[in-house]
């Protein structure tokens, strides 16, 4: 599933393919991934307008255009988007293209359809639709984070997972950090400590760092998901066995040395 590292890679495409660029022709192939909007109108709002600055919250990628509405992009399970040529052979999961003239043109492939395209036409639209978000996990100030943590009885592993408490962590990166952090996934977030929260703060932003560069959660055999899916799985910093549960409903590995074998 893409992550915030992922959507932050999909935004420096879009940057360098679209900015600055007019949407020439606005092909949708599969409405399905349109939500609250149709074809018709998906065009008649884009067609003619110039892509500015995008932007990113979480998981959700923002294009915007110039004096005119803003395109909001999630990618659920298996969403991506590309740079390519508008005369490139399309894609069976190919859903929407965007044809900016010339050699350049934006396509939202997604083959199990889970989220999509929201069409937002002011600003104050843009807010709306993100209104059920905690703030993102790359720019959270570390009193926000230790407040948010707080207040919830929840796991900490899902309160980082719960995106109206926290913008950006998946599966994926949400056990790689309480893994780098030595924290047990199924701690209570308001049970951490002053020291525990303000650690787990550091580490959450050095991971996403890290992340945000290689442009996906990397599968390092020094990381914890360069490990999660082997045979024998075991902690690359203590080379014990890992374990694997479930936690907030998603598959979970820990390690029981590292992060202490059982929840408190």
């Amino acid at each position: 599933m893409p992550e915030l590292p992922d959507v932050e890679g999909f935004r420096r495409i879009l940057d360098s393919c679209g900015r600055g660029r007019q949407i020439e022709k606005v092909q949708v192939t599969d409405p399905g991934v349109l939500h609250g909007v149709s074809a018709g109108r998906l065009r008649r709002a884009l067609e003619g307008r110039r892509l500015t600055a995008p932007g990113r919250h979480g998981k959700w990628l923002i294009a915007r255009t110039e004096g005119g509405p803003a395109l909001l992009l999630h990618f659920g399970m298996t969403g991506q988007l590309l740079c390519r040529a508008p005369d490139d052979p399309p894609h069976r999961y190919d859903r929407v293209r965007l044809d900016l003239g010339g050699q350049h043109g934006l396509r939202y492939r997604d083959q199990r359809k889970l989220q999509g395209l929201w069409l937002a036409a002011s600003a104050a639209d843009v807010e709306h639709v993100l209104a059920g978000q905690g703030p993102d996990a790359l720019s959270v100030d570390r009193e926000t984070f230790r407040d948010l943590l707080a207040g919830r009885r929840a796991t900490v592993k899902a309160v980082l997972m719960d995106q109206s408490a926290l913008a950006g962590l998946g599966n994926l990166l949400s056990d790689e950090i309480l893994w780098r952090a030595r924290l047990h996934p199924a701690r209570p977030a308001n049970g951490l400590t002053y020291d525990d929260s303000r650690a787990l703060h550091s580490v959450m932003r050095r991971t996403l760092r890290l992340s945000v560069r290689a442009g996906r959660v990397p599968d390092r055999r020094s990381w914890l998901t360069g490990h999660r899916n082997d045979a024998h799985p075991r902690c690359p910093r203590c080379h014990g066995p890992l374990r694997s549960g479930r936690i907030a409903g998603r598959t979970t590995v820990s390690c029981p040395h590292c992060q202490g074998g059982d929840p408190p």
